[in-house]
């Protein structure tokens, strides 16, 4: 009678692991990015994909960083619209972000907007930049500029770089500054570390700020029309979240092997146990 329950019980253990095998095994169609899914319009390789027609501008808000230069002929005069110190940071900076650096060069030689929206230039004082454009800030910035020249002074303003928070299942989750006027949805993803294999790829939350409120978008990640979609750019201040699937909740293994692997220990634990206890050993 011992012998047949032990048998049994070997049947019950395999049948555990067929089914942690079954569960943990993870479909491509949830993994691979850009496919052609079934619905949509097949896009084939080498086929031209126009971008999406956006008509977006980002507005400045507060809290903001903003690179701002200047030129003129009269280079000893323009200095004295400059933070000393901070023409040699931003190019220091630029380096050691050339060679792989981590550091957020405009954070310490770039101009911040402060709570109320303001940036302090120094001559100049207080400008309101929350609420305009990068073109209309230059050109608010360049005015106010121009009064203390003769000729006229060229200013360029843009954004510090592309601010992103990349949170959930990403394996650098955190916020990062991509140096870039223009950073698509997957350089974002690269630099947060590829997703992991456990993510909803195809609910990947883009949580993006407009003048005045915030809006919550969802993007799937295995849908190659992504490439057309007006979320393939990232924007300033955007936040990704990657949900985890809820095969999570079925044990720690994020794959086949390791489900199998944890499923045979247990089994073998259990029947080790039983043998012992039943004299069969």
């Amino acid at each position: 009678m011992s012998r047949l329950a032990f048998i049994g019980s070997m049947r019950s253990g395999v049948v555990i692991v067929m089914v942690l095998g079954i569960v943990s095994c993870v479909s491509n169609k949830r993994i691979n990015y850009l496919q052609n899914l079934s619905g949509n319009e097949p896009i084939g390789l080498d086929e031209f994909i126009p971008y999406a027609n956006v008509d977006y501008e980002y507005i400045l808000q507060p809290y903001d960083i903003v690179d701002i230069d200047f030129a003129s002929a009269n280079e000893e005069l323009l200095s004295a619209f400059e933070y000393h110190g901070a023409s040699s940071s931003r190019m220091g900076g630029r380096g050691g972000a050339a060679m792989g650096g981590a550091m957020d060069v405009f954070y310490f030689s770039g101009y911040s907007l402060d709570k109320d929206g303001f940036v302090r230039i120094p001559r100049l004082g207080n400008i309101p930049l929350a609420g305009l454009t990068e073109e209309q800030a230059r050109i608010k910035v360049q005015e106010m500029i121009n009064q203390y020249f003769k000729e006229e002074v060229d200013v360029r303003l843009r954004i510090g770089g592309i601010r992103f928070t990349a949170l959930g299942e990403f394996t650098s989750a955190g916020t990062k500054v991509i140096l870039k006027n223009r950073a698509t949805i997957f350089d974002a993803l690269a630099m947060s570390g590829e997703s992991n294999i456990l993510a909803k790829k195809n609910e990947l939350f883009l949580i993006r700020q407009y003048d005045g409120g915030t809006k919550i978008h969802q993007i799937n990640l295995n849908d190659r029309q992504l490439l057309a979609s007006p979320y393939y750019f990232i924007q300033n201040n955007d936040i990704l979240y990657l949900q985890p699937m809820q095969i999570r909740q079925v044990g720690s293994g994020e794959n086949l092997s390791a489900s199998l692997q944890l499923g045979i220990s247990i089994l073998t634990a259990v029947l080790f146990i039983y043998g012992v206890t039943s004299g069969i050993f």
